[in-house]
């Protein structure tokens, strides 16, 4: 197959350090690349990839904007109909289902990485014939019944992960510094239980409540107990993870998945989660992590329940649920599947009506 994967404008592929979408479609592009298709990845001019790499911007642009997106998106649509025979179009970001409109007929693949958000559910009813991938049944559930979808779970490399892996004297927090991925909460876990958390990612405010990293994240980060990494890579994030006794991920919205739980299990290292979002389809409590129902139960995790976790069972079950490969299999054969499905007077009709 010839295939267009067309990331976002917004983090490298793969990503130095913040960026889950990026890196799906690195580790995509990649196994695809190795299964003998003929991929493109339009992304930054910073990426790097084994499949042809087309860019616009010569580098990420940070903070994301609309105008940036679209000025991407409608970049790279149009280049993928002047060259007019790819099989597949994959997309991960709603504006390019507008644009894609304007495309020969092809399959438009299109990958939902967030939440439920109503607007964007209202957006979706528009464009019935592109083909939906959730990444969760969680997020699938909660979101508006769509024509064409099938959940495909995010797939990582395991070698990435690799080395002596070990409960040492720390737990740890990975990820994006807000409210709703509860840092706070986990950082006053550790200090209950007595033990020191090493905190990586970048601050994140909330348009909610714009005084909350002030007010409530900054202070904590100050603590003997809190040892704050900033912004963390694959290189920082491996042996961190290898070394940490578990993960903390005190949840308080619905994770659409959770990167960072299947790089802790493939790094032998258990997330202890709160059962939001995906990570009740992602942990397998007491073999690959464990699901507490609040902060009382975390600490009582984190102090009692971890020295006779099994570590190599942890990461040898995580690589066989969320291989890159399994990953890569399922979007090949979604993508045959809208091959096979796709006519040409359908999405014709479409485009008219729309």
């Amino acid at each position: 197959m010839k295939i267009a994967l067309v990331s976002t404008p917004f983090v490298a592929v793969p990503p130095r350090d913040y960026g889950g979408t990026e890196l799906v479609v690195y580790e995509l592009a990649e196994g695809l690349v190795r299964r003998g298709h003929k991929v493109t990845v339009f992304a930054t001019g910073d990426s790097r990839s084994s499949a042809r790499l087309e860019h616009l911007y010569p580098r990420a642009v940070w903070p994301p904007t609309g105008l940036a997106d679209t000025n991407h998106v409608t970049w790279a649509l149009s280049a993928i109909a002047r060259e007019g025979d790819y099989d597949v179009v994959h997309v991960h970001s709603a504006m390019a289902l507008a644009t894609a409109r304007l495309l020969p007929p092809v399959p438009v693949v299109y990958t939902l990485h967030h939440p439920r958000e109503e607007s964007l559910s209202r957006f979706y009813e528009w464009f019935p014939d592109s083909w939906y991938v959730a990444i969760s049944e969680r997020q699938r559930e909660l979101e508006m019944p769509l024509p064409r979808i099938t959940t495909i779970y995010h797939g990582l490399n395991p070698r990435n992960y690799l080395g002596p892996t070990r409960a040492g004297d720390y737990v740890c927090f990975v990820g994006r510094l807000s409210e709703i991925k509860g840092p706070h909460i986990a950082i006053d876990v550790a200090e209950r239980a007595g033990v020191e958390i090493r905190v990586g990612g970048s601050i994140h405010g909330d348009d909610r409540d714009p005084d909350w990293p002030r007010r409530e994240l900054e202070p904590r980060l100050r603590l003997p107990h809190v040892r704050y990494l900033g912004s963390v890579g694959l290189a920082e994030k491996v042996p961190l993870l290898l070394n940490a006794r578990a993960l903390l991920m005190p949840l308080y919205w619905e994770e659409p998945f959770g990167l960072i739980m299947l790089e802790a299990m493939l790094a032998g290292c258990p997330p202890v989660a709160f059962p939001r979002g995906s990570a009740p389809e992602l942990i397998e409590p007491g073999r690959t992590g464990f699901l507490v129902s609040g902060v009382e139960e975390m600490i009582d995790v984190v102090r009692n329940r971890l020295d006779g976790f099994d570590r190599e069972q942890c990461r040898a079950r995580a690589a066989q649920r969320f291989h890159r490969e399994r990953m890569v299999a399922a979007y090949e054969a979604y993508y045959q599947q809208a091959m096979q499905e796709t006519r040409t007077p359908s999405r014709l009709r479409t485009v008219a009506s729309a």
